[in-house]
């Protein structure tokens, strides 16, 4: 299964099937790129996978180096990327080289970002391993390393040269990082297909007990849904904004936490019961939609409350640096319906407040 992403001469393809860890070396030799490729994975991925990846690009004539990053959001930050930066230098790898991701959103986001500022830019490929990833953060470009102040805020876009899901993956994948990768699939029925939430709806058990078809299925729409929007608006000067639904809060909780307390997608699903709260409470939104969202992440056993000890200042300091405030407001992705979202500008901190003290627990 095929998906192009249509950026014109940055254009590349995804492709899903069984099997591609093996090929990986043959596929990347189609590509005009030097013999060097930097492996970047982390200690929970490597173990299962790198020796597969290693053997086919040096079968193929590759000259390989691997680099393994402790698992975990705290991985993906500047000093990290530093550290790969410094053994790219200290091994010669030259401007012809190739960054190749093996892992999870934080190991595509942080190699991303080493490819993209190594010599100016280095060749990328996104090998993505958890569903979170596969689904959405190794399509589209977004490339970062998150900051004590703030997630995501030291980045760039930085397209690769393509990104191969191998669905074999997900077979080794702890539960709750499946259910992580979940809330980034309901995302997508709710900003632009209502159909497809439908079908989300009526497909949990399979979901859950991650029915090869039907997971195929889901990865694929995702990938189309993200690939038609990325195609509209590359640099998120408009349209790519409504990906970011329920990740302005989410990203709130994430920093609250210190990066620690919520897997990515854990957060959103929050974020996106908040967002979604607050158009009903304005009303943007009806509430049946609400209760549909409910009860589709609680089906797909993902949070929807905050339940740990955060206060609402932390939260609110955690999205204070977040990239959608325009003129010291929030800009806000708001559903209007399932399958139909706006982008909202304007939305001042009091507001927000508000809304969160109504949310966040009572702790003694």
């Amino acid at each position: 299964m095929i998906v192009d992403v249509d950026l014109g001469k940055r254009s590349y393809p995804i492709i899903i099937e069984r099997g591609l860890l093996e090929q990986i070396g043959p596929r990347l030799k189609e590509f005009s790129v030097g013999s060097q490729v930097l492996i970047v994975t982390d200690d929970i991925v490597a173990p299962l996978y790198a020796e597969q990846v290693l053997t086919s690009l040096q079968t193929a004539g590759f000259d390989t180096l691997c680099y393994t990053i402790a698992a975990g959001e705290a991985s993906k930050s500047w000093e990290m990327a530093g550290q790969i930066l410094s053994a790219l230098l200290s091994h010669q790898f030259h401007r012809d080289c190739t960054v190749l991701a093996l892992g999870g959103g934080v190991v595509g986001d942080l190699a991303g970002f080493v490819a993209s500022v190594y010599q100016r830019g280095v060749h990328f490929v996104q090998v993505p391993t958890s569903l979170l990833a596969q689904v959405d953060s190794s399509v589209g470009g977004k490339v970062a390393v998150n900051h004590a102040l703030g997630k995501n805020m030291i980045g760039a876009f930085y397209q690769p040269l393509a990104v191969w899901i191998d669905l074999a993956c997900l077979e080794t994948l702890e539960m709750r990082q499946w259910y992580n990768g979940l809330a980034e699939v309901i995302k997508y029925g709710v900003i632009a297909d209502a159909e497809f939430f439908a079908f989300l709806e009526q497909h949990q058990t399979a979901i859950l007990n991650q029915d090869d078809q039907i997971v195929a299925q889901v990865i694929a729409r995702c990938c189309q849904l993200k690939a038609a929007v990325v195609a509209q608006d590359e640099m998120e000067k408009g349209l790519r904004a409504k990906l970011n639904f329920g990740h302005t809060i989410g990203h709130g909780l994430e920093s609250a936490a210190h990066f620690s307390g919520y897997l990515h997608g854990e957060a959103v699903a929050i974020g996106m019961v908040l967002a979604t709260h607050f158009a009903v409470e304005t009303g943007f939104c009806s509430s049946s939609d609400e209760k549909r969202l409910k009860k589709l992440l609680q089906g797909l056993k993902l949070p929807i409350t905050i339940k740990q000890p955060l206060t609402v200042e932390s939260i609110l300091s955690g999205m204070a640096l977040d990239k959608k405030i325009v003129d010291g407001k929030w800009v806000f992705i708001l559903p209007r319906e399932i399958g139909q979202v706006d982008i909202v500008a304007g939305i001042d901190r009091k507001a927000i407040k508000n809304l969160l003290e109504r949310q966040v627990p009572k702790h003694d």
